[in-house]
């Protein structure tokens, strides 16, 4: 097996160990035009949870501050249906990424 192979595919799968450091470092030290692309679009598939996590993370903070004791039950329901879109949304990405990984492996 070709090692740019496993490298584009590694870069894909590291969603669960080391989502942006792997393809990131991939796409700066590997000369090879195809790994650097696929690091690319590994790095961007990582960074689609990260940031809807920090947008999630935003909206709890300021909800948390600006909700009074009159509203706070229509803002822990808002919450939890955000949680489960980005949930929906995070198990999507790394299902991808794995299809995208087996893809470059075959």
């Amino acid at each position: 097996m070709d090692n740019n192979k496993i490298i584009s595919a590694l870069s894909y799968v590291s969603i669960l160990f080391a989502p942006f450091l792997l393809p990131l470092v991939v796409y700066f030290v590997i000369k090879d035009a195809e790994v650097k692309h696929h690091a690319k679009r590994a790095f961007i598939s990582h960074s689609i949870p990260a940031a809807l996590s920090l947008l999630l993370a935003l909206f709890g903070f300021i909800g948390v501050f600006s909700a009074n004791n009159g509203n706070i039950d229509g803002f822990v329901i808002w919450m939890f249906a955000f949680m489960a879109i980005y949930f929906i949304i995070s198990m999507t990405v790394i299902v991808w990424n794995f299809v995208q990984a087996f893809r470059v492996v075959r």
